[in-house]
């Protein structure tokens, strides 16, 4: 049961980073390879913010704060300097990898023994759980991490909604689908990508820094594969939940990451080999691509048929 609930969180804690390749690539249309180093920064910002003292919140909030950075210097590249924007990810990534390395001072440290948001919400809702459940204190402990991330997932769903449903957040979202219509609205489309990359890769970066809370250890190489884990999440959640608007898009994009931390960890108790695991993910991705296109073809030659 605990290894099923840790499965659960870890995917939860990940659906931030596809929130956040939702937002970059799905209303910008903006192939972000920032979100590699970004998640590796919130997790090494956080990770040194706790070794100094920081109170947990707001290490997690300075790892926000320092991918949101990472993200409108991505922007900038591209909407003042006029880098492309694959360019411009590989270039801040690049850049981050030292970055990383030079913040955190050695590539990895564990956090053992360190205060984490996690512990805080074990205290306070582990309790409450083993009473309602009857389980014992250390399936409570777990739960109680689930549910707080599943609570802070929700909370971050629901903020997207609303402020893209804002007059802003609607610019926005013209912007990544038309340009011209964004500046027809008066809207510099610049600045609205900037902007959209920060919230983007502070997402990620929040990502990151629940992670190295949850697994007690940050290693600077730990973001490696996170933009093809949110592209996988994204396009499995669309798969699975078909064609919806913003608010729809956004729990599809969440529930994506769960349901394939679940194929993850089905697979490697099957017996996949963990050098394996990569290929399986391309593989995941391609699938939740392809399929849809191949069955609607189906479901519209067999309707032609039936004609």
């Amino acid at each position: 049961m605990i290894t099923l609930l840790s499965t659960w969180t870890f995917g939860l804690a990940l659906g931030f980073v596809a929130l956040g390749v939702f937002v970059s690539y799905k209303l910008f249309s903006f192939p972000d390879i920032t979100t590699d180093g970004s998640f590796t920064l919130g997790a090494v910002v956080t990770a040194v913010l706790l070794t100094a003292g920081w109170d947990p919140v707001i290490a997690t909030a300075g790892g926000m704060v320092a991918g949101a950075a990472a993200g409108t210097t991505t922007g900038v590249l591209h909407a003042v300097l006029g880098v492309e924007p694959l360019l411009a990810g590989i270039l801040v990534t690049t850049a981050l990898a030292s970055v990383n390395l030079v913040v955190l001072g050695r590539s990895n440290v564990p956090l053992t023994g360190m205060p984490s948001v996690f512990d805080r919400a074990g205290s306070t809702l582990g309790p409450a759980v083993a009473a309602l459940t009857g389980c014992d204190a250390a399936t409570a402990d777990e739960a109680a991490r689930m549910l707080f991330t599943l609570g802070c997932l929700a909370i971050a769903c629901g903020v997207l909604y609303l402020f893209f449903r804002t007059s802003l957040g609607t610019a926005m979202r013209a912007g990544g689908d038309t340009r011209s219509m964004a500046r027809a609205l008066g809207r510099n489309t610049g600045l609205l990508t900037v902007a959209g990359l920060a919230i983007a890769n502070a997402l990620t970066a929040l990502a990151g820094g629940l992670v190295a809370q949850y697994q007690r250890f940050t290693d600077v190489q730990m973001g490696i594969g996170m933009v093809v884990w949110g592209m996988a999440s994204v396009f499995l959640g669309g798969a699975l939940v078909g064609p919806a608007r913003l608010g729809g898009a956004l729990v599809a994009a969440a529930a994506g990451s769960v349901a394939f931390r679940l194929l993850v960890a089905t697979a490697l108790r099957a017996g996949l080999h963990p050098d394996w695991l990569r290929a399986a993910t391309a593989v995941v991705v391609l699938a939740a691509l392809v399929g849809p296109r191949l069955l609607s073809g189906v479901r519209t030659r067999q309707g032609s048929a039936v004609r």
